[in-house]
């Protein structure tokens, strides 16, 4: 089981859009097996994913709302791990492609937040909590791993995905009801256009 010990740190590096070594979190090398078998039967899921990530990104940033382009990713993770919880040991092939699609959408987000938000929310004075939720990130990446390693016939992988929804869950809602909110009313105009405009270019690109 993945524990949330606080004096754990993960390490970030901020790297270009569209080109990076590795991702924010990304598979081991033990996962390019299943990576290999999946790529085939993923391509169409991803691409109906970028779709759908493109009209996100225009349609927020038509509306300036680059907080509501984050909740939007929060709740499709969500819908996500549901999938996962609905399925059955029996279903291992469905387990490994949701987890995938799982890492995708976390990757995505995570490069977002730890490239933009997070720094912004430093240069506003918000240290901690851009510092907690950088924290969970790393927690994240924990669970990731752990259910990578997992056969995804094990009788804790539901267990597991459950305790890692309720982390993301408990993640999201900090960022969407306390975080987000008081540092967007900080903001001016401007400010807020230019943190949508850069959330939207980097969401296409990662998409």
């Amino acid at each position: 089981m993945a524990t949330r010990t606080r004096s754990r740190s993960s390490n970030h590096s901020s790297k270009g859009n569209s080109h990076r070594e590795s991702s924010a979190f990304s598979w081991g090398e033990s996962a390019g097996p299943l990576i290999g078998a999946a790529v085939a039967g993923a391509a169409l899921g991803f691409a109906a994913n970028f779709g759908r990530k493109f009209l996100t990104q225009a349609v927020s940033g038509v509306s300036g709302d680059w907080d509501e382009v984050l909740s939007t990713e929060h709740d499709l993770t969500e819908a996500i791990f549901d999938k996962m919880l609905a399925t059955d040991s029996s279903q291992t092939w469905k387990r490994s492609m949701l987890l995938m699609q799982l890492t995708h959408a976390l990757d995505n987000h995570a490069h977002e937040e730890e490239t933009i938000v997070y720094p912004a929310l430093r240069e506003a004075n918000e240290n901690v909590s851009a510092d907690e939720l950088n924290k969970e990130h790393g927690y994240i990446k924990t669970f990731l791993y752990e259910l990578g390693q997992m056969d995804s016939d094990d009788p804790s992988w539901l267990e597991k995905v459950r305790e890692f929804r309720d982390l993301v869950v408990e993640h999201a809602r900090m960022e969407e009801n306390e975080v987000f909110p008081r540092f967007k009313q900080a903001m001016n105009e401007e400010q807020n256009a230019k943190i949508t405009a850069l959330v939207n270019k980097d969401g296409f690109w990662m998409s």
